[in-house]
């Protein structure tokens, strides 16, 4: 699955959350949506580095074309260096509120 489908997922998601009035069980359930959405995505880069193995594997025994286990293998990749850069952006994020004099 590309890091399109992921960010496609996740607006889709948040299309489709209703929207509640009280304001401090909006703030949990966003709280709770976004650690959620989160987990699903870190779940999916984890998947994609397994199939990425295992087909890795399939095409040692010959099961597979080398395409497929390339293409396999660049999608992980992509998935993970996506990631990588979200995790820098949100603690570049965190530091620059944190130097944020009140």
């Amino acid at each position: 699955m590309s890091s399109l489908s992921i960010g496609t997922q996740a607006v889709q998601q948040l299309a489709m959350k209703p929207t509640t009035t009280n304001s401090s069980a909006a703030s949990t359930d966003s709280t709770e949506s976004f650690g959620s959405y989160l987990e699903d995505a870190l779940n999916q880069v984890a998947a994609q580095e397994q199939t990425s193995k295992d087909m890795s594997n399939k095409f040692v025994l010959g099961e597979v074309n080398v395409d497929e286990a390339m293409i396999s293998s660049q999608q992980a990749l992509l998935s993970l260096q996506l990631t990588t850069q979200v995790r820098n952006k949100v603690i570049e994020a965190y530091q620059e509120i944190m130097r944020t004099q009140i």
